[in-house]
């Protein structure tokens, strides 16, 4: 799903127009990158935890060339699903490849 698709299948959900909906997601996303900015953490009942952590600095070696490279640390997303939603997804059916 894409952010298109994803604003159509909520405005039909909601019943409003794609505008409003895009107004309102928009907002919604402005406001998760303001509080991870800030590094708080936002958590969505029966959804899941978002988190901004910090990678410490560590030492990287090209497996080819075997040259070592020091990696500066950085800060990574992360989720952590409730437990709601990883019931929801063991009974889903997926499409096999």
């Amino acid at each position: 799903m894409n952010h298109k698709e994803l604003i159509a299948g909520l405005a039909e959900k909601m019943g409003l127009s794609k505008l409003e909906v895009t107004s309102l997601l928009d907002a919604t996303i402005d406001t998760f990158y303001e509080e991870l900015g800030e590094g708080k953490t936002i958590g969505i009942q029966s959804f899941g935890n978002f988190e901004v952590r910090k990678k410490e600095e560590r030492l990287s070696v090209h497996p080819a060339t075997q040259v070592r490279t020091l990696v500066p640390p950085k800060l990574v997303l992360n989720f952590k699903q409730s437990s709601i939603l990883k019931d929801k997804l063991k009974d889903t059916p997926r499409n096999e490849k």
